[in-house]
């Protein structure tokens, strides 16, 4: 039984409940969530002490879990069983144990709520229990957001929350806090948390719920490449440079790379109108006067070479080639070469 986070939460926020879950992938936030709702809420706070039990991977065998599954509640209608990193299970991989979770899993106990939490991969599908489990339990399979679907997912989780975002609020939340939904969630939270009711949240806020300087920040950094304004850009550098920790190479790397990349897109459409380019892109319209801007200042052997000097600059934030280049150094050669 494949199922979607979302199709998995309504079931069980509708007290819908099911024997077994294995939650599995990449992206923990689902994952987290809807182990977290099932902890929280499967079960009366009273009765938890007898029949509640949350164990860790590396703590246990299948079948200690197994024999967890198979007690009846105590005073209760059901039983909670949690297996936090599941994906720690040292004998899951071994074919009988395989095999003990398969007849457990043909017939298991109605009273009891299974869940795994197996984070950071997926079950081998070449192996039986991998091969059977979306037909045996519900399984949620979490894959990492891709970098233009987090816009939507941000001001979907907000609206969640009874509130909106502006645009460029949240684009400088996805470009400084990157496709880590756990760190996004936090830090909307964050914000949310000064305020009662309803708010729009807008970039003023996230200046100063998420801690990002007003002037010295990778927007606009972006801001001063795009306009050639070669002593701002020096500027947010040298910032930078004294400021290492508030402002890592690595997410200023990914930020400008992606951006170069959408402008490699746009140099190769025909139709250079506002529509074509914005949908082929990826970038919404409120955005699309800055890169129209780059696109006539950097032009496409330009862009070219600036996804080179990206490259070549993650490569030496990650000690490759560096010798002996601060990381201050390192930023500073990037942005001459991508403005000269």
């Amino acid at each position: 039984m494949a199922n979607t986070p979302s199709a998995v939460l309504s079931d069980i926020k509708a007290g819908k409940y099911a024997p077994v879950y294995f939650l599995q992938g990449d992206e923990s936030f689902y994952i987290d969530q809807i182990a977290d709702y099932i902890e929280e809420n499967a079960i009366e706070e009273a009765q938890k002490g007898f029949n509640q039990v949350i164990v860790y991977g590396k703590d246990i065998d299948v079948a200690g879990i197994l024999n967890h599954a198979k007690r009846f509640p105590m005073m209760s209608d059901r039983q909670v069983v949690i297996v936090k990193e599941a994906h720690e299970i040292a004998d899951l991989g071994k074919e009988d144990r395989q095999k003990m979770m398969l007849t457990y899993l043909q017939n298991p106990v109605p009273s009891t709520i299974l869940v795994f939490c197996y984070k950071y991969k997926t079950l081998d599908k070449r192996k039986a229990l991998g091969k059977n489990i979306e037909k045996l339990a519900v399984c949620v399979t979490s894959k990492k957001m891709y970098d233009n679907q987090l816009p939507d997912w941000v001001e979907s989780y907000i609206k969640t929350k009874g509130c909106t975002i502006e645009v460029k609020a949240k684009q400088m939340l996805v470009d400084f806090l990157g496709n880590d939904l756990k760190k996004l969630s936090n830090e909307i939270d964050k914000i949310l948390i000064n305020f009662t009711g309803s708010i729009t949240i807008s970039p003023e806020h996230v200046q100063k719920y998420v801690g990002i300087s007003k002037e010295y920040n990778v927007f606009e950094l972006q801001n001063a490449i795009i306009n050639k304004n070669v002593v701002k850009a020096n500027k947010i550098v040298n910032y930078f440079e004294a400021n290492p920790r508030k402002n890592p190479i690595i997410p200023v790397i990914a930020v400008l790379f992606g951006f170069f990349s959408k402008l490699l897109i746009g140099h190769h459409q025909k139709d250079k109108s506002d529509a074509n380019l914005s949908s082929a892109m990826g970038v919404n319209k409120f955005f699309l006067k800055d890169y129209k801007n780059a696109l006539r200042h950097y032009n496409l052997l330009k862009t070219i070479h600036s996804l080179g000097y990206l490259k070549e600059a993650d490569l030496r934030s990650k000690g490759v080639g560096s010798g002996t280049m601060t990381e201050g150094d390192n930023l500073r050669e990037l942005v001459f070469k991508i403005l000269h």
